[in-house]
């Protein structure tokens, strides 16, 4: 049974929402930051990522870029950019990207939930990337984006869905990356809070730190609290939650800096031990048990010619999970694909395009394209409370931030 909580949202004012939203914390880079917080000082990046506002060559302290993510918070909210509602509620949010169409809930999901198992996981976090996301939680007290889950839909569900839809939108909006971006408020909740009991369990597709950061976050909080009941906001965190079958993943691909020291005669000859190849114009595997690899300018093929011995199991059988066992720990050395600064990984509809530029730049030896990860395997894996290998997924579109924001 999954738990959804109607919450206050702290959000901004109609007319200035396209321009306060912003991409998720850790799908863009530094100097796309500092360039988005110079053309619209409005950015939600200034809350997310306020260490861009600091000049270049200062290295602030982590504490120092928290503060400044406080103080922007409530310029913002003094300013009026921002304003809580008075009574708790819940969201409808569709996002719109030419024929892909997804329509789900924003709500409050229990923090217990999440540490029993009923909220399941698919990949390991970095520790890093957890205490950054903490420390930003406790500085400015809300919790700012959205983490993405899933549930198996129900007909239910789906109805609930379709009839908030008809309603006038708080936001409709699109982005520069062309997607359409549309919000309802749900104030009679009692039909959704009802029809989600009887789903079993919520998957988290895509927002692992900002859950393990707000399970931090509360324990820290409950610890410091003395009359601490359980029904504080604290024990919650926000997400945005929509039916499996109608998310989109694609692919996350892997660039490679060397070829652990081999020449480039050793490198194909090893990786052919357990791969047909073949020189091909196709960048993008048509299924999967196909890798395409980049290397020395050209487009390979790599179809994978390993028998088991016994049926494999979902993780097994996972593509990333192939090119990690055949490929990138034998091959190129790579241990841990999280940590090993050798290895880094791009996403997106135009990732392939990004591959070829950055090995005929020099910033890679080699690249590989992979077949995305399906729906029904990040479910299975979860079921199973198995890893995925990290980067196994990139879903698209993204969820923005700085929209629906919760206040602990």
């Amino acid at each position: 049974m999954a738990t959804i909580k109607p919450f206050r949202a702290l959000r901004p004012v109609p007319e200035k929402a396209e321009r306060v939203s912003s991409p998720p914390y850790d799908v863009v880079q530094t100097d796309e930051v500092r360039r988005t917080i110079r053309e619209n000082p409005l950015s939600f990046l200034r809350i997310t990522r306020s260490e861009a506002e600091f000049a270049d060559g200062e290295s602030p302290l982590p504490k120092q870029v928290f503060e400044r993510s406080r103080e922007n918070l409530q310029d913002f909210i003094a300013r009026g950019v921002f304003f809580t509602e008075n009574e708790p509620a819940l969201y409808v949010y569709r996002l719109k990207d030419g024929e892909h169409e997804q329509t789900g809930i924003v709500a409050c999901c229990s923090l217990d939930e999440y540490e029993s198992g009923l909220i399941k996981k698919h990949e390991k976090t970095r520790p890093d990337k957890v205490e950054d996301r903490t420390e930003h939680l406790l500085a400015v007290r809300a919790q700012t984006g959205l983490i993405l889950l899933a549930f198996r839909g129900t007909v239910r569900i789906h109805a609930l869905l379709n009839e908030a839809i008809t309603h006038e939108p708080l936001y409709d909006f699109c982005c520069e990356e062309g997607v359409q971006h549309t919000f309802w408020r749900v104030d009679a909740t009692g039909d959704l809070v009802a029809a989600f009991k009887d789903v079993p369990s919520l998957y988290i597709a895509d927002g692992h730190h900002r859950a393990e950061s707000a399970e931090l976050a509360r324990n820290e909080l409950r610890a410091s609290n003395a009359s601490h009941s359980g029904t504080e906001e604290y024990n919650y965190v926000l997400a945005g939650i929509f039916p499996a079958e109608d998310l989109r993943i694609l692919a996350y691909d892997r660039l490679l800096a060397d070829l652990n020291g081999l020449s480039d005669d050793e490198f194909l000859a090893k990786i052919g031990e357990n791969f047909i190849v073949s020189e091909t114009n196709e960048t993008v595997p048509t299924q999967t048990g196909q890798i395409c690899m980049y290397f020395n300018k050209k487009w390979h093929l790599l179809r994978f010619a390993v028998n088991y011995i016994r049926a494999p199991e979902p993780i097994e059988r996972l593509d990333v999970t192939i090119l990690y066992t055949y490929v990138l720990r034998p091959v190129l050395g790579i241990e841990d694909e999280r940590t090993d600064d050798r290895i880094s990984f791009v996403g997106g509809k135009n990732a392939v395009d990004t591959l070829a530029e950055l090995v005929d730049q020099g910033k890679g030896r080699v690249a590989f394209s992979l077949f995305p990860t399906s729906m029904d395997d990040l479910l299975e894996v979860s079921d199973m409370n198995d890893i995925m290998p990290p980067k196994s997924t990139w879903f698209d579109p993204k969820l923005k931030d700085g929209i629906l924001i919760h206040l602990i």
